[in-house]
């Protein structure tokens, strides 16, 4: 069991440092000690006036986030998701979440697929009134993550909402993303010129060291990291009420393991349908702002793909989409790639080289794995998983598979088995 403390107050982290209560603390602050990088500050209030729920799922998340990268995970097949966390968040209302602390525990574990316990305390209160925000007319918010579904789904939604503003919201850890997503926001804007794009562009993320100076562990797996981003773009799209969209093909989301051994926390659930239904049901019984909306859940990436040439044109859809970066790895630069590149090997990467050539749309992405230099021969060799996908796909989906799922009450067993279908056609007739 590890005990950890996301604290906003420096008096509070020093005095859990000084009476070695917690396994590792974590400070998120205005100041220079602060543990995480970054501008933004725990009471969110250059966004404007934010429901204080909203605000603390923020801080629940980052908590969560930070636990799960301090913690290495036991190597081994499924063996990796035994760790067992104790969380103690400071938040405005300690009893409003401690009332659902158990379904906050298992929504958690869901996510990470690991154990955890969260306990409540009160957080001071700001000094700083926050002002009101003059953009906050958007009709919707829509993540942006800089991967090729969320693009997609940021140019469907300007394109529908015609002239009316949208908010963008992006979370980002490698700076190599940061001018990926600015350029996705450009693209935006030219194909939906009638629309206002108004870009929230968050750089949060857990520091390498700890406040007595000494260096954090690092996992690199962070199952928990999407619900971060949710929190994000919840608060945005709390100032005006508006839905968040978080676009990810279905296929994608329901994640079906490439075989036994890629059950549990090795089978990621960060978009699953089951987890974004229990976040919501959860954020609404403590009073936030809650509606979240995946428009393509019950589509393949390939069928997005499509979607997009038929709004733009083909050519202009390969432009914009292989402007994405949906690669697994970002630490190839290690290699000496340049930052951002693509591996072209890891199950991002192959289902979107899929969901080009299903959707007839050219890929101009380069990939590591067609450098000719062979340079990075024994990066692409270690990432690979192209034999265990063929034998994925082979062996089909089963409707087995589909009951192992944990599908959310209304989605139907049927329509998940007909999706993955359509995803794994998408993926046999590329690898073949």
């Amino acid at each position: 069991m590890t005990s950890c403390l996301l604290a906003i107050s420096e008096q509070d982290a020093d005095g859990a440092l000084a009476t070695g209560s917690f396994d590792e603390v974590f400070l998120w602050s205005r100041s220079a000690t602060s543990n995480f990088t970054g501008g933004l500050s725990p009471h969110l209030e250059h966004l404007g006036p934010i429901n204080l729920r909203n605000v603390d799922l923020v801080r629940i998340a980052l908590g969560v986030l930070a636990a799960d990268r301090s913690v290495l995970r036991e190597g081994g097949g499924s063996s990796w998701n035994t760790r067992e966390f104790e969380l103690t968040v400071q938040v405005h209302d300690p009893a409003v979440w401690t009332a659902v602390a158990d379904d906050l525990a298992k929504l958690v574990g869901f996510l990470s697929g690991d154990q955890w316990t969260f306990t409540f305390t009160r957080a001071p209160a700001d000094t700083i009134e926050p002002l009101p925000i003059e953009d906050a007319t958007y009709r919707r918010a829509v993540l942006l993550s800089g991967g090729a579904d969320s693009a997609a789904g940021a140019l469907i939604s300007a394109l529908q909402l015609d002239d009316r503003s949208q908010a963008l919201v992006s979370q980002y850890s490698s700076t190599a993303l940061s001018p990926v997503q600015q350029d996705l926001v450009r693209g935006i804007e030219g194909y939906a010129s009638k629309a206002a794009q108004i870009h929230h562009q968050f750089h949060l993320h857990r520091g390498s060291k700890r406040l007595n100076g000494t260096a954090y562990r690092d996992e690199s797996s962070t199952r928990s990291r999407s619900l971060l981003f949710l929190s994000l773009g919840l608060a945005v799209a709390e100032r005006t009420k508006a839905p968040l969209w978080i676009a990810e093909n279905g296929f994608a989301s329901l994640n079906p393991p490439l075989g036994a051994d890629r059950r549990g926390a090795l089978s990621t659930h960060t978009t699953h349908p089951r987890f974004l239904r229990d976040l919501q049901t959860l954020v609404t019984r403590v009073g936030g702002h809650a509606e979240i909306e995946n428009p393509f859940e019950g589509m393949t990436k390939g069928e997005m793909f499509a979607l997009v040439a038929r709004e733009i044109g083909t050519d202009a859809a390969s432009d914009y989409l292989s402007g994405t970066n949906s690669c697994s790895h970002t630490d190839a630069r290690y290699s000496g790639a340049p930052p951002g590149t693509s591996c072209g090997v890891c199950f991002g990467c192959l289902v979107r080289r899929a969901a080009f050539a299903a959707a007839s749309v050219p890929d101009r992405t380069e990939y590591l794995c067609n450098d000719t230099t062979e340079k990075f021969t024994t990066f692409v060799q270690q990432k690979s998983i192209v034999e265990p996908m063929r034998d994925f796909v082979m062996r089909g989906i089963r409707p087995r598979d589909i009951m192992a799922m944990s599908l959310p009450a209304g989605y139907a067993p049927t329509d998940a088995l007909a999706l993955c279908q359509r995803g794994v056609a998408e993926l046999r007739s590329f690898l073949a």
